[in-house]
């Protein structure tokens, strides 16, 4: 299967309350999308919030695919403090709450803490247990609300952001149901996007489909910088993968909803393409009729 959906992430528009960008989303022609966690765009400790989003969303017959975790400094999975490591539970948590009350089928977090940090062997065995202890409590979580989780790749610089450490806390994981989110622009800046793709394809989930020149996170769209699209979309396509591509696009508040919206269908046009061609090069094979015997 190449002919993958395409969604896109709210947080194009963090900087616009979630109620006020539905209306630019939903003229772009996008029926699916991925929800941002910024408290300034729609805050997921207000459970009330919450239920009008998942009740607007449904009226205007878009898909809540899935829900990003916050992702700051404060929420640290792999802490030495305790009180730092209850904090990030607590956080996670309720994002996870809110997640179910939107109805999504991921919530997709980051392993570990926003900030570049490479401690000694010994601490980082700690850390990476502590991880471990509240992601698999987390899953476990997601599991009694009826949704699933996805872990994504980190940018280099940050702990859990080198591929080596992600399969370690995925064999560290005790739920079988844990996947994995692919974000191609972290994955394009550590310079090995290929090599993770198929390192993670057994796990792999969804996309966030987003472009860089291999040294900043800038989320661009497809196309307009460093990543060899055709060939990522043909290997998604050789080891079997049956998701989702999310746009998750640098939101910019210097520019017009309408803008950030035509840009967004011309990545999915592009993509839209390559998908094409692969579906047109790779047809689904046709059972043949049993001959008559009679």
């Amino acid at each position: 299967m190449s002919d993958w959906p395409i969604g896109i992430s709210t947080g194009c528009f963090y900087f616009m309350n979630f109620f006020d960008c539905l209306e630019p989303i939903c003229r772009g022609g996008f029926s699916m999308v991925e929800i941002a966690s910024s408290k300034t765009h729609l805050d997921y400790h207000d459970k009330h919030a919450m239920r009008k989003a998942a009740r607007t969303l449904e009226e205007r017959g878009i898909e809540a695919y899935s829900f990003h975790a916050p992702f700051r400094e404060d929420i640290d999975v792999t802490s030495l403090d305790e009180a730092g490591r209850t904090h990030a539970r607590r956080e996670i948590f309720a994002a996870a709450e809110a997640a179910a009350l939107l109805g999504v089928r991921y919530f997709v977090f980051h392993p570990g803490p926003e900030k570049s940090y490479h401690p000694p062997p010994d601490e980082r065995i700690l850390r990476m247990n502590h991880a471990a202890e509240i992601i698999n409590e987390v899953s476990e979580h997601c599991r009694k609300l009826g949704i699933g989780i996805v872990l994504e790749n980190m940018l280099p610089h940050l702990f859990f952001g080198n591929m080596k450490d992600m399969l370690w806390i995925i064999g560290a994981i005790q739920s079988p149901m844990v996947g994995t989110c692919l974000d191609t622009g972290h994955a394009s800046i550590a310079g090995d996007l290929h090599r993770i793709l198929y390192k993670m394809s057994g796990y792999l989930q969804y996309l966030h489909a987003n472009d860089n020149h291999g040294k900043d996170d800038l989320h661009l769209c497809p196309a307009k910088a460093k990543i060899d699209w055709h060939r990522l979309l043909h290997e998604l396509n050789e080891v079997g993968f049956q998701g989702t591509l999310i746009l998750e696009l640098m939101g910019d508040s210097r520019k017009n909803p309408q803008t950030v919206m035509d840009e967004a269908r011309q990545s999915r046009r592009f993509l839209r393409d390559i998908c094409r061609r692969l579906t047109v090069g790779n047809p689904p094979a046709v059972p043949r009729a049993a001959p008559d015997t009679a």
